[in-house]
């Protein structure tokens, strides 16, 4: 397993949508393999293909807590089927845009359509903080980041924050 780059804030490949997986081979499970070892090391809960560069729509998750057995999980083309009129808040990071957090307020449950590992279509029932993780995940698919789902004033200063810093390793 190799632990990847990770593309941080203000890289316009994170807006990028991500393509459907049409099948599930070695090499699709390789690279599973690898964004678990790079979420594990980074230390985060979720990953998303494209946060390494991959224009995929596959994210990996393990909401284990630190005294509790790993248990990684992998979703590929995932689809939020339905959610609940009952929202939660959670105060939210993300890997791409490394140490700013904020709360954000999502559906309390959710229901996922996906494909596992085994390449067969599942579907999940998810609340509390898988429920909020799958989501903040599967928005990465779809370009969108937990800074949009808050406030303009507070994204637009964390977005000029982080392209001051871009601009700064550049030189």
């Amino acid at each position: 397993m190799t632990i990847k780059p990770l593309i941080i804030l203000p890289d316009p490949l994170l807006r990028q949508v991500s393509a459907p997986i049409e099948t599930v081979n070695a090499e699709l499970l390789k690279l599973a393999d690898d964004m678990l070892e790079t979420m594990y090391d980074a230390p985060g809960i979720g990953l998303a293909a494209i946060q390494i560069g991959v224009p995929k729509q596959m994210l990996v998750i393990d909401v284990s807590r630190e005294d509790e057995e790993k248990n990684p999980q992998v979703f590929i083309n995932p689809q939020i089927v339905k959610s609940s009129d009952e929202l939660s808040v959670y105060e939210e990071g993300c890997l791409s845009i490394p140490d700013y957090y904020a709360e954000v307020e999502r559906p309390a449950t959710i229901g996922v359509k996906y494909v596992g590992r085994d390449g067969k279509e599942h579907m999940l029932e998810a609340d509390g903080l898988l429920a909020t993780c799958l989501q903040h995940e599967i928005d990465h698919l779809n370009g969108v980041l937990f800074i949009d789902h808050i406030s303009r004033l507070k994204r637009e200063m964390v977005i000029k924050k982080f392209t001051k810093l871009a601009k700064g390793k550049a030189v």
